[in-house]
């Protein structure tokens, strides 16, 4: 197939064309670079909506045992986890296209994912199934949600060969995905905070003694407000599947995929399991992921239980969406002062001064007493470092595939691997935690739909939220103290990259002219 092939597709944007002189050189245009970070917003909107929400959903709206619960969860990470590499092998068998080699299955996954999205926020009306109708559903949206977002992260290597524009894109496209969590978090925590959701007193629980009982109980409560909960549920996952479909399209008019900035000459499929035993055995690499690893984990275990801590360890029922608004509109509005904290001072710094900002805030909002305006203060202040963890990982794993092509020259087509079993490792860690903090809830009493919750459950919500996130961090921001490239690390691979390149290029030129001497 030729070259000039896929530069076919229209962009939108005066970009001087597919052949202009400055996207040549590997400059893009911010037009494109705008595109490029819409493509993010989706895997960050849901990615909120289902990590905030779908847990407080399963349990007080589907009404599910908090064992069930537990179990859905966890499959459903540890199964998106598995779906990363799996996605990531058959990208590496896929050969290049018209419209590039990531492209279609971004494009192909779309509404599919927008369908299995849309069912995972409906209750059906069949009580014994609905335990398989959310692991099914659940699973089967991971999976295509994955098919978008793992070629998604991979672009980043193949819109341009600059490492300062990648990381300028990477940028714009962290601004956008904190922005599609500020969506993700209004939408869903909006709609739905409108309605109350009943609860049941526990004097009312306490003369319930069989589940026929307990059956009329929720018939009862089941009528007006937990109605309405269920098809707000569904009305905000209509608008959040609009939004998704609206930025893949958008990426796909306004993103040029270049084969060239891979610097892949051949349609020939890289081996998939001997480049994962090269990716696996680079030193770089696993000191990246682990450090991310424990860091992403803490964020994740926060997430996921925040909205019930909120509800009822804090007592704020009616507020806890608007708090978890002020945690994202923060991080949105620092993206920018930690993009350039980072260009100052460099990567490794920010991770510290970064992430490590949160553990403060993570003490302090459990162990004031409840408190409205103090709890704002301290969602505002911990955006701050969700700023940071949001931005590093991405901006990082390019510097370490670059090391990687330096020690390996002859070994290209591997940045689906890399990024991929990054988020597989965080996903499965994720997927192991949630399930855990859901069972653990469970032991400590969790009562479905309650209007309050004995003490136990009080105690391990606080330990969920703050202890074991601030133990996480610490563990990470350790680890990271073995992390090889540092600032002058990435500026010598960087010169040498360059140098190889214009040593392969006038390598080239040189055959040609010989060539035609000949001829």
């Amino acid at each position: 197939m030729e070259r000039g092939s896929e530069d076919a597709r229209p962009q939108l944007g005066a970009r001087g064309g597919p052949g202009s002189r400055s996207e040549s050189k590997g400059k893009l245009s911010v037009c494109s670079k705008l595109c490029y970070a819409i493509g993010g917003a989706p895997y960050q909107i849901t990615g909120c909506a289902l990590g905030f929400f779908l847990q407080i959903y399963l349990l007080d709206v589907a009404q599910l045992d908090p064992f069930y619960a537990s179990i859905i969860l966890f499959v459903g990470r540890a199964w998106d986890a598995i779906t990363d590499p799996m996605v990531g092998f058959f990208i590496s068998k896929t050969s290049w296209t018209r419209f590039g080699r990531l492209m279609p299955w971004i494009i192909f996954s779309t509404p599919f994912a927008v369908i299995s999205y849309f069912l995972i926020w409906f209750v059906p009306d069949v009580s014994s199934g609905r335990m398989m109708w959310y692991l099914l559903f659940y699973c089967m949206f991971q999976t295509l949600v994955t098919c978008f977002h793992v070629p998604y992260s991979a672009l980043t290597m193949f819109i341009s060969r600059e490492q300062s524009e990648r990381d300028s894109a990477t940028a714009y496209r962290m601004t956008v995905e904190v922005l599609g969590t500020v969506l993700g978090t209004a939408i869903q925590g909006q709609i739905v905070g409108k309605v109350d959701t009943p609860c049941i007193h526990s004097e009312e629980k306490a003369g319930i003694n069989s589940s026929v009982a307990m059956e009329e109980v929720n018939t009862t409560h089941d009528t007006g407000s937990l109605t309405d909960t269920k098809n707000a549920y569904m009305i905000a996952a209509g608008v959040i599947g609009g939004i998704y479909v609206l930025c893949a399209v958008i990426l796909w008019l306004g993103v040029r995929e270049q084969r060239a900035a891979s610097e892949l000459e051949s349609d020939e499929p890289v081996s998939f399991f001997q480049g994962l035993k090269l990716v696996m055995n680079h030193g770089a690499y696993i000191k990246l992921i682990t450090g991310f690893l424990f860091t992403s984990l803490a964020f994740m275990l926060l997430e996921g239980n925040f909205a019930l801590f909120c509800t009822y360890t804090l007592g704020f029922r009616n507020d806890f969406q608007n708090i978890l608004l002020a945690i994202m509109l923060s991080a949105t509005l620092t993206i920018p002062l930690w993009q350039w904290f980072l260009t100052c001072f460099g990567k490794k710094t920010a991770v510290y001064v970064g992430i490590s900002s949160a553990i403060p805030f993570l003490i302090l909002v459990v162990v004031i007493e409840s408190n409205l305006i103090v709890t704002y203060l301290a969602a505002i202040a911990a955006g701050i470092s969700v700023a940071a963890a949001f931005l590093l990982p991405w901006s990082m794993l390019p510097d370490v595939i670059d090391d990687f092509n330096l020690q390996h020259p002859d070994s290209r087509g591997h940045e689906a691997i890399f990024f991929s079993f990054y988020v597989f490792f965080t996903k499965f860690a994720s997927g192991v935690s949630l399930g855990v903090s859901t069972l653990s809830l469970d032991f400590a009493g969790y009562q479905t739909r309650g209007c309050s919750q004995p003490e136990a459950v009080h105690t391990t919500l606080r330990m969920l939220v703050s202890a074991a996130p601030v133990a996480l961090i610490l563990l990470g921001l350790l680890l990271f103290k073995l992390y090889p490239i540092d600032e002058k690390k990435r500026r010598e691979n960087k010169k040498a990259l360059q140098e190889l390149r214009e040593e392969s290029n006038s390598s080239s030129e040189s055959d040609s002219t010989e060539l035609a001497n000949i001829v």
